[in-house]
């Protein structure tokens, strides 16, 4: 078996991974974060990211980045579907529209911003900076909201955000470890990444899960576009990635960001299952 189809077959179980995790956390988005630690379903969705996470880099290292990061799109396709089956409903035609739109402009974008990239680190001072940036980011897209709803899917942005600058963050320690070996784990560099990963990853569970109490399609769409497009941003600004196809690829962006636009839209336009949804202390476990 040649290693791009093991890296296909790993990305395609990280998505089914990530999938599961999202269908997880939208039956608990009803509990305050202080109730999340005390139900094992959250532990168990946490434990299914970091499962799809680690599934995804093993994933990178056998496969090209440019398919790999285009079949991890493909949650939203599968968390949809999983989300309405454990309502006991239907997907809904909006729904679908939705899904196609939205996947069709991911998989554009993700092509576009993710196959250029040079495998370069943050410096510490990058980092830094990188850190205070990314946290007046994500306090600013908080504050954006005028509507409930919208709050919500503001939240979903700041978690793709969080989650894209966690991507380049960490590759920052993976080039480092790989160039230095074992001794780069002391260093400041290493030890405020580090930190920095495990912050930004709670940060983004946590505002992913505060997106999903009005249903899970358009937030998690949402969050899936903002996250290769953070990194990818990062990657342009910090560590000399290039935008590819030039202004024909930049005119191909723009059309695969409306498409997304409008599969967001319809998404966020479709019936909810929040609106119909008990406390979870009354569910029934999955």
């Amino acid at each position: 078996m040649s290693t791009v189809v093991i890296g296909i077959a790993l990305a395609l179980l990280s998505s089914v991974a990530y999938a599961s995790a999202a269908v997880v956390q939208e039956r608990l988005a009803e509990l305050p974060v202080s109730g999340l630690a005390k139900n094992p379903r959250w532990w168990i969705a946490t434990g299914l990211n970091g499962v799809a996470a680690v599934l995804h880099l093993a994933a990178l290292r056998a496969g090209p980045l440019s398919l790999i990061q285009a079949l991890g799109v493909l949650t939203l396709p599968m968390a949809v579907p999983m989300a309405a089956a454990t309502w006991r409903r239907r997907v809904s035609v909006l729904e679908w529209k939705g899904i196609v739109f939205t996947l069709a402009g991911l998989v554009g974008l993700v092509l576009l911003i993710g196959s250029a990239g040079t495998g370069g680190e943050l410096t510490l001072t990058q980092l830094v900076a990188l850190l205070v940036v990314a946290a007046a980011v994500l306090i600013g897209l908080e504050g954006l909201s005028r509507t409930p709803r919208a709050s919500l899917l503001w939240s979903a942005a700041a978690a793709g955000v969080a989650f894209g600058t966690s991507s380049a963050v960490s590759q920052t320690i993976t080039v480092r470890l790989a160039d230095a070996g074992l001794s780069a784990v002391l260093t400041p560099l290493v030890l405020i990444a580090g930190a920095a990963v495990a912050v930004l990853t709670v940060a983004g569970l946590l505002l992913t899960q505060r997106s999903y109490r009005d249903g899970l399609g358009a937030p998690l769409a949402v969050s899936t576009i903002a996250n290769p497009i953070a990194a990818a941003a990062i990657g342009i600004l910090l560590l000399g990635d290039h935008f590819t196809g030039g202004y024909p690829g930049s005119a191909l962006a723009l059309v695969c960001a409306t498409g997304a636009a409008i599969g967001v839209t319809l998404l966020a336009s479709a019936p909810h299952d929040g609106r119909s949804r008990v406390p979870v202390s009354a569910t029934r476990p999955d």
